[in-house]
């Protein structure tokens, strides 16, 4: 085992290998910084360095984390950051052994992520003022969401080039670069031709690649997606948080709930494991259990 240098020294070490040696998208390697950044505090508390620390080391820090109100998601994201920092440790002979094999990665459906009801997206969607400017590039951003599952951060960076108004699709670069072809249907094509013909070059600037943009010409940042669809929502009197990704989830359940097929879902939502999208299963199942208790005459 070669003679390591400082904690914070390596965790840089392993966020430049995953960029450079995985492809790892930057919203992956920003997560995990702020994870492992959480670790290397409780490293520091525990006046331990990473050559000393055991399985139930790491088990007491996620039991840490979790006391603090952690999500099981979240919980399950600082596990996969865990056990990749450790592996590239091992890899480049700074460990002999690796104390995150026996670490196992929480349920996240235990906390079912929350969908809209398909009464509550059209809600959603008939907020925007469509007499307005703003209004239809609003509508179109809220169609788009909810006709392709997009992660805020893809629907943020699309550009006009991997847009296809004649057949409806559009290609969507997402986690670690990988491009995939999403379809989107004849509600969304409206709102968004009529965004692209009438209010796009009002707003542009410059030459500016990306789909939607600010009234300043400027492109609209995930925060600012995020903000227009709390407005939205609070107008639409929906009571629970709705977020980018929680249309992303009614998308997911939806399709599901109608008979589309894992597999399907899986490419349109772009996951690389069939384990994740897997979880929607468990949506629909719940789905079914409500509306069975609802109209059984002897449920």
């Amino acid at each position: 085992m070669k003679p390591g240098p400082a904690s914070p020294e390596l965790v840089r070490l392993f966020l430049d290998y995953l960029l450079v040696e995985k492809g790892a998208a930057e919203n992956t390697r920003l997560a995990y910084a702020r994870d492992l950044n959480k670790f290397l505090d409780f490293l520091s508390q525990k006046k331990k360095n990473y050559q000393q620390i055991k399985p139930d080391d790491l088990s007491l820090f996620l039991e840490e984390q979790s006391r603090a109100g952690l999500s099981p998601r979240s919980l399950g994201r600082l596990v996969s950051a865990l056990r990749g920092f450790f592996r590239f440790l091992l890899l480049d002979g700074y460990l002999t052994r690796n104390p995150t094999t026996a670490l196992t990665t929480p349920r996240a459906w235990l906390n079912l992520p929350h969908f809209l009801t398909v009464a509550e997206v059209e809600r959603l969607l008939s907020q925007p003022d469509e007499a307005k400017p703003q209004g239809k590039r609003d509508r179109a951003i809220l169609e788009l969401l909810y006709a392709t599952g997009l992660r805020v951060s893809e629907l943020a960076q699309l550009k006009m080039d991997q847009v296809n108004l004649e057949a409806s699709f559009l290609l969507c670069r997402g986690k670690g670069g990988k491009e995939r072809a999403v379809p989107f249907g004849g509600s969304a094509c409206s709102a968004l031709k009529r965004y692209l013909g009438e209010v796009r070059p009002l707003f542009l600037k410059g030459e500016t690649a990306e789909v939607f943009l600010t009234r300043n010409g400027r492109p609209f940042t995930r925060q600012g997606i995020w903000k227009l669809l709390r407005q939205y929502a609070a107008m639409a009197g929906l009571e629970h948080k709705v977020s980018p990704h929680v249309l992303r989830h009614s998308f997911a359940t939806h399709l599901l709930e109608r008979g589309a097929d894992l597999r399907s879902v899986q490419i349109m939502l772009g996951h690389s494991q069939i384990t994740t999208t897997q979880i929607y299963t468990h949506l629909s199942r719940q789905w079914l259990r409500e509306i069975y208790d609802r109209f059984h005459p002897r449920a």
